[in-house]
């Protein structure tokens, strides 16, 4: 079995962030959320990976995952010249794929579980597609399924106004090659897209074997600010520990997990984790509370910062209070005790709240 991880994209949702980086490589608990998807793939015993990606942000891409060799994985990275649907990227991935059945992971998709057992679930049955589904609140922003109540699926809905259901479908599928055949049948959508969930209803109605799981643990779509601030809260909570290479000073407290990494220094400081702290960072006379992920070479003074993911490279001074806050690289946020007015830039498409 191969895998395909779809990366491309112009991540729109998360601009300023994404205009000069790919929205796949956004830290979560200071790890790029595709960092996470190539994990889940590896531990499934899957070595062979696609990725697909943009002209924008592949070279970026490259560079971050590089061979695979950290995975002990062999990576083929695959071009798709613009954003024509996630089908459009199985055909374009179509001579890497060959005749292997293959799991499609959207790269910044994060599941609460292993992969193992949808593999292992998809070979026993036989299928020709296995699909995951997660009830959510909003299913008009989803691919939607409407099931029978035997289990069965009727069929599937992209974005759909009226939804027959609110059972979305989750970023990660597994496909037998017949999906090939799917695709080359059906047409693009209203969005000029070549949907997905198009094909795997062509699936259906070719008779084929179409299989869902019903997800019982979480999952997130990273695309929104908030939601990759609720994926950094969950990471940390699950998956966080207690590591303290850095220094310490006698006049700060480590409360609960919290990683610091090398060459990190804590000064005059309350940690209360989960947290998470890059190498080469310093926090001086602060409060770091939960949920919070700060990069490498950042400098945090005279600041309280909570439930927010810092990058690297950014400097917070003098700022009382910092909460659900998603921080760029290279960003600088000071305030001058001596002016009461604010002294801004601010690229395209940010929000400031004050």
């Amino acid at each position: 079995m191969k895998a395909l991880i779809l990366s491309g994209g112009k991540g729109t949702r998360l601009r300023p962030l994404t205009y000069s980086g790919a929205k796949q490589l956004v830290p979560v608990a200071n790890r790029p959320i595709l960092f996470y998807c190539i994990d889940n793939i590896v531990n499934a015993g899957i070595k062979d990976i696609g990725i697909i990606i943009s002209p924008e942000t592949g070279e970026e891409i490259k560079e971050a995952v590089g061979s695979g060799r950290r995975w002990n994985a062999r990576i083929t990275y695959i071009p798709q010249d613009a954003p024509a649907g996630l089908a459009h990227a199985v055909k374009v991935a179509r001579r890497f794929l060959k005749t292997s059945p293959f799991v499609m992971y959207l790269g910044d998709n994060l599941i609460g579980c292993d992969i193992k057992r949808f593999v292992a679930d998809f070979t026993k049955k036989k299928a020709d597609a296995l699909i995951l589904l997660k009830e959510v609140d909003n299913p008009k922003q989803f691919g939607v399924a409407e099931v029978s109540k035997n289990g069965s699926i009727i069929r599937l809905i992209e974005k759909p106004e009226n939804p027959p259901s609110n059972l979305a479908l989750v970023g990660v599928y597994i496909f037998s090659p017949r999906i090939h055949k799917a695709i080359d049948r059906i047409k693009p959508s209203k969005r000029n897209e070549l949907e997905i969930t198009d094909a795997i209803q062509e699936l259906i109605l070719m008779g084929h074997n179409v299989k869902s799981f019903l997800l019982d643990t979480w999952w997130l779509d990273t695309g929104k600010k908030d939601d990759l601030l609720t994926a950094n809260a969950i990471v940390l909570d699950e998956w966080g520990k207690k590591s303290i290479e850095g220094k310490v000073d006698s006049s700060s407290r480590i409360l609960g997990r919290a990683t610091l990494s090398k060459n990190s220094l804590i000064r005059g400081s309350t940690i209360r984790g989960p947290v998470v702290i890059g190498e080469n960072t310093i926090i001086e006379n602060s409060f770091i509370g939960p949920h919070t992920s700060i990069g490498d070479d950042v400098r945090i003074i005279n600041s309280s910062v909570e439930h927010s993911v810092i990058m690297s490279g950014s400097e917070v001074l003098n700022i009382e209070r910092v909460e659900e806050s998603l921080i760029g690289k290279r960003v600088r946020i000071s305030k001058n005790s001596g002016h009461k007015a604010l002294r801004l830039m601010i690229g395209d498409d940010s929000v400031m709240e004050v």
